[in-house]
């Protein structure tokens, strides 16, 4: 099922948090069944393996099909595939047809109030609770076994390997999170356990590699791409990582071609572009502090048509099209095509505090927006969120160097610069 709030077919949102909390959880218990919620565990075209496990071997499962999420419409094909019996489907009233393919399913529809959250719960979690009852029975409600005779049955398999998969699981997320606390030595211990690192569970590393982020051990990710299944490590997310990581430690060539040949091979995105525009801005720095001007200024241009693409590849990922206005800003002359990019920038980000969607990266986003409009009130008010939002050093690190470039472009064309500085030492207070 989708997470969080999202918005529903003819306007309003759907919390889809409460139809798990308030409607789908109390049905299960209601079978004496026990309720277990996957976490989001699809990053970058990674789907971390006891996912599949529970999809596969979980005796019921409960498929909310609201909103016609690719990745629920994913996992419940999986679902379908393997189990032809236990899967019941619901979706929210009023929020939009279900696909032809999945209109002959027996889905429960479920009343949406106009505050986004399931009303009318007793009578629906009855619903709900009488289905799994009745798939006790064992009759057949996947489409594939229906019209397929003969196809292949999992229920051979071991159905109790998933629990044991999700417990380790879940008990090296928790120690990788102490880890971060305690630091680099203590991350490298818990990556000492999990040897060989290609055998282990790819949601395992992946929160070991992004471990090794939080503190900025680029060296480590670097060796750890390297240790990785050449699947995992062929992945969209861990390449654009692995270039982060590459820039930060100084090899910015070989940062520049992990992610052009991203690029080639698996098309473009907001975010393969953001870390590419990086690579160019870092360079520009580069050639500003050696004195070479004119390179400093072919490396700008190259930053900002890197943000632009970045943006242009998906507009609701507002990270890309702040750097490149940010970027645009410090030109001389100062860009104009920012004054037509800001406005769609403010709104992909209010669209997602909206949504309930929105995390560190948004609320400074409305801080460097207010900077650029010189509103001081905006920004200082914009800080306060940014500040409680930091989940990561380097976060604010990175958010206090945009701020510092609009500084210096200002301080040179003597416009009233002493406030941006007091916002610029809070965020590296935080580092």
């Amino acid at each position: 099922m989708p997470f969080g709030q999202k918005l529903r077919a003819g306007g309003g949102t759907i919390d889809f948090d409460k139809v798990y909390e308030d409607l789908i959880k109390p049905s299960i218990e209601a079978a004496d069944l026990e309720p277990l919620r996957a976490d989001e565990e699809v990053a970058g075209g990674i789907i971390h393996k006891p996912m599949y496990e529970r999809l596969m071997l979980c005796e019921y499962a409960v498929a909310d099909l609201t909103s016609a999420n690719a990745n629920v419409f994913y996992e419940l094909g999986v679902r379908h595939a393997v189990r032809p019996a236990s899967t019941v489907t619901l979706f929210a009233k009023d929020s939009g047809q279900l696909p032809f393919d999945l209109a002959p399913l027996r889905a429960i529809p479920y009343p949406i109030g106009s505050e986004g959250k399931p009303i009318n719960t007793r009578e629906y979690q009855a619903k709900i609770t009488q289905l799994l009852r009745e798939a006790r029975k064992n009759t057949t409600d996947s489409p594939i076994y229906q019209m397929v005779e003969g196809f292949p049955d999992i229920q051979r398999l071991k159905t109790d390997v998933f629990r044991d998969r999700v417990t380790y699981s879940t008990q090296i997320k928790q120690n990788l999170t102490q880890a971060r606390k305690k630091g680099l030595n203590a991350i490298r211990l818990i990556e000492q356990t999990l040897s060989p690192i290609e055998d282990a569970e790819a949601g395992v590393v992946i929160d070991l590699f992004l471990s090794y982020r939080s503190i900025k051990s680029w060296d480590d990710m670097i060796q750890l791409v390297q240790k990785m299944a050449k699947p995992l490590a062929e992945t969209v997310m861990v390449q654009e990582q692995l270039g982060l990581a590459l820039n930060r430690a100084d090899q910015s060539d070989e940062a520049e071609q992990v992610l052009v040949d991203l690029i080639t091979k698996r098309g473009p995105s907001s975010e393969t572009y953001g870390i590419l525009g990086r690579v160019y801005k870092d360079r520009w720095n580069s050639a500003i502090a050696s004195g070479n001007e004119l390179g400093a200024k072919g490396f700008l241009n190259r930053a900002i048509d890197s943000y632009l693409k970045g943006f242009e590849t998906d507009w609701r990922d507002a990270y890309p099209g702040i750097n490149a206005v940010t970027l645009m800003e410090i030109g001389e002359p100062s860009d104009p095509r920012k004054e037509k990019l800001i406005p769609v920038i403010a709104y992909a980000v209010e669209r997602r505090i909206a949504q309930g969607q929105a995390d560190y990266w948004d609320f400074a986003i409305l801080l460097e927006l207010a900077v650029l409009a010189n509103n001081t009130k905006a920004a200082l008010n914009a800080l306060v969120d940014t500040l409680a939002h930091i989940r990561e050093p380097w976060e604010s690190e990175t958010t206090a160097n945009n701020i510092h470039l609009i500084y210096e472009a200002r301080k040179k064309r003597s416009e009233d610069t002493a406030w941006i500085s007091d916002i610029e030492t809070e965020l590296l207070k935080k580092i």
